[in-house]
């Protein structure tokens, strides 16, 4: 099981770890941190020398209660960030994004794939997708980011994010969207409980039934706070931990703040398994 794009390849022999990049100033975790020019290519080394194998880089915040932002103030975020790693190295980049405009100059600048936390949901989004040609990840989200935590319900949460997702993957391989581009997330925490969550996590094998690489990311999220009771910065370890068993459940990606803990944490694992 392996993404391409074009002539490049990225193979799931191993869990691969994606490294958040946000470039926005309200990001529930590091909103703000890596705005200015400096800071943000100083991140991107440190990535890259972690071992990071995707760098996922956003440029609208989709926390809890965040409010949307323009086409235009999302690109003038998003595409310095790419251009600036694309100068330093050819690591896999994602960008995380809804807008179809967005998606465009997001690849034409260098980006590999599209991180969707609305399964192309928006208008335009599907065919952009198709005509662009490059993996996509499809999310599930219950509501929207503004609202998405206001007693989120399901009846069977488990059968309902495997069944939109299912849908999701028909409706995007009907546009032309191909089978091998296509990867899944549950959305940890996006219009999910604590309760949710953690059925989520314990389906993760029959989430990875579904036939296509999974992409997990609970790094520092509410989830984590609520088991250890401790604020977003001092959520790193818990973090690890949750990749770890991600990774051990046979996820192929998870995505993290902490990069470098992540991947040590994973080669250590190896290691000793093998």
């Amino acid at each position: 099981m392996a993404l391409r794009h074009g002539s490049r390849r990225l193979d799931f022999q191993q869990t691969r770890v994606m490294g958040v990049l946000n470039t926005t100033p309200d990001s529930f975790s590091d909103g703000g941190r890596y705005t200015q020019p400096e800071r943000l290519a100083k991140r991107i080394t440190e990535m890259l020398v972690a071992g990071v194998d995707v760098i996922d880089v956003g440029g609208e915040s989709t926390r809890p209660g965040a409010q949307p932002v323009s086409v235009d103030e999302e690109l003038s975020r998003v595409i310095p960030a790419i251009e600036a790693i694309r100068q330093q190295s050819d690591v896999w980049i994602s960008v995380d994004t809804s807008t179809p405009d967005v998606m465009a100059a997001a690849v034409a600048a260098g980006a590999d794939w599209i991180n969707d936390v609305r399964a192309l949901s928006r208008e335009g989004a599907l065919s952009m997708a198709a005509s662009l040609d490059v993996p996509v990840c499809l999310m599930h989200m219950q509501g929207q980011p503004g609202t998405m935590q206001q007693n989120p319900e399901y009846d069977d949460v488990v059968a309902q994010v495997s069944g939109y997702l299912a849908k999701r993957v028909d409706i995007a391989l009907r546009a032309g969207v191909k089978r091998e581009h296509i990867v899944l997330d549950p959305g940890f925490g996006f219009g999910k409980s604590f309760a949710h969550n953690v059925a989520l996590f314990r389906a993760l094998p029959q989430l990875l039934a579904l036939g296509f690489p999974l992409l997990v990311g609970v790094s520092r999220k509410t989830m984590l706070g609520d088991i250890t009771g401790k604020p977003i910065a001092q959520r790193g370890t818990a973090s690890v931990a949750a990749a770890l068993l991600a990774a051990q459940h046979g996820v192929q990606m998870v995505r993290v703040h902490d990069v470098d803990e992540t991947v040590d944490a994973l080669n250590v694992w190896r290691a000793l398994k093998n």
